[in-house]
């Protein structure tokens, strides 16, 4: 895989979780030949991460993404000014970020357990066969660790990207990218850059 070794020749760090990275692609690759999607949760700066993966998976990353050819000869069957749409459009990889549920989160945790609501989530939105990428520094956030739960109950596949060890949430992994850090900032300076090259490992084999 070119984009993982230049991945591990940029941040030599890496070389330890290097076997896990092409776990977790794998996982993902699945997921999406099969029809999935993948939902992403964590705490904090790992928010902010859920948010950055779900726009390089949404839309284009750096390369172009033509659209699906049954979805452009239905489109063209259907409307009768499509152009806009097809110039306008690029091929996507589903991705939702459980973050982002402003009215939906604060009404679960005012009406129930706080720490559930990425769980609640998970179990609404996830199915057989999905993945969802747990994000947490620690590796013990109880949100992200129950949302995971719920992901195995749904027999669905987890990746977690997080620190030295992998806390807690590794027990329920099936890929444990715990970055050799141990302080919060450190290990989020190492979080981009795999998630990223996960992002372009994907998007080279389903748009290259």
């Amino acid at each position: 895989m070119k984009i993982l070794n230049e991945l591990i020749e940029r941040y030599p760090v890496l070389e330890c979780v290097k076997d896990e990275i092409a776990k977790a692609y794998e996982i993902i690759k699945t997921t999406y030949e099969n029809g999935g999607k993948v939902l992403i949760c964590g705490n904090g700066g790992s928010a902010s991460d859920s948010e950055h993966i779900v726009g390089e998976l949404m839309k284009s990353f750096v390369l172009k993404r033509a659209l699906p050819e049954k979805f452009v000869e239905n489109l063209k069957a259907t409307d009768e000014n499509p152009e806009d749409l097809l110039t306008g459009l690029q091929g996507a990889l589903p991705a939702i970020s459980l973050v982002s549920h402003t009215s939906l989160m604060t009404a679960f945790m005012n009406d129930c357990d706080p720490s559930l609501v990425f769980a609640q989530q998970t179990l609404g939105y996830g199915k057989e066969g999905d993945t969802l990428i747990a994000l947490s520094t620690s590796g013990n956030s109880k949100n992200v660790l129950a949302a995971a739960r719920v992901a195995k109950a749904l027999n669905m596949k987890v990746v977690e990207i997080s620190g030295l060890g992998g806390g807690k949430i590794a027990k329920v992994s099936d890929a444990v990218i715990a970055l050799p850090e141990k302080e919060t900032y450190k290990i989020q300076e190492l979080t981009l850059p795999v998630y990223h090259a996960l992002c372009l490992m994907i998007e080279e084999y389903f748009f290259g």
